[in-house]
């Protein structure tokens, strides 16, 4: 599975990655932007509004923890920019690895945009659920929203890239079969998604990295 990844790292440079990658970095940027902004919103109405020491107090650290949930909650926002994206991604991948292939027959971008906010919203809620066990017990708590995190990215990125080659029931079939493999891919996810502006990277990456974790488990395609 780690493979997966490095062969998704590896072809970055790829011209016909150019634009996905372009397109990804300034979605991603705009939505981590919106996270930290509403994440600094609820530190404001937070503060008592005196103006004194406990004000000062408030806001410095709510600022910051404005900045961790927003990374924390950047995971699964992205997926919203990684199922635009996918296609765009998946075909250059296969055109590189898997030129073999028969063509892919893609959903139109309006349904992928609302799959993608689908399984955006799904995984928010899983995270959100376990994202107290982070600010209550950061060692045990991250490694639990860690967990938690690779599963819910694993599944939602594996089955957008199984879409574009199956209906949905054989892709979950896919996916179930090869569970602990699949979430074992998702743990780079969850990991890349902490680490600032190369979280910004995770929507297209997650995207590429997953439609040969999809090749590799599903449809026994050869590297190229």
């Amino acid at each position: 599975m780690i493979g997966a990844w490095l062969r998704a790292l590896g072809q970055l440079g790829d011209p016909r990655l150019r634009r996905p990658v372009l397109l990804g970095l300034l979605a991603a940027a705009v939505v981590f932007a919106l996270l930290v902004g509403f994440g600094v919103w609820l530190v404001g109405l937070a503060a008592t509004g005196g103006g004194g020491w406990l004000d000062r107090i408030v806001s410095a650290l709510g600022g910051v923890a404005a900045v961790i949930v927003a990374v924390l909650l950047f995971g699964p926002a992205s997926l919203a920019v990684a199922g635009v994206l996918l296609d765009d991604v998946a075909a250059a991948v296969e055109a590189r690895h898997y030129p073999f292939l028969a063509p892919a027959t893609p959903a139109p971008v309006w349904s992928q945009l609302l799959a993608g906010l689908r399984v955006a919203l799904r995984v928010l809620v899983i995270s959100a659920v376990a994202l107290p066990l982070v600010l209550l017990l950061p060692g045990v708590g991250s490694l639990v929203w860690l967990a938690v995190s690779a599963y819910a990215l694993s599944r939602e990125y594996f089955e957008l890239a199984a879409l574009r080659r199956m209906d949905a029931a054989s892709a979950r079939a896919l996916r179930r079969r090869h569970r602990f493999r699949v979430w074992l891919a998702g743990v780079p996810a969850a990991a890349l998604m902490l680490v600032p502006v190369a979280n910004l990277f995770a929507p297209v990456l997650g995207a590429a990295a997953f439609t040969h974790v999809l090749h590799d488990l599903g449809l026994g395609a050869r590297r190229a």
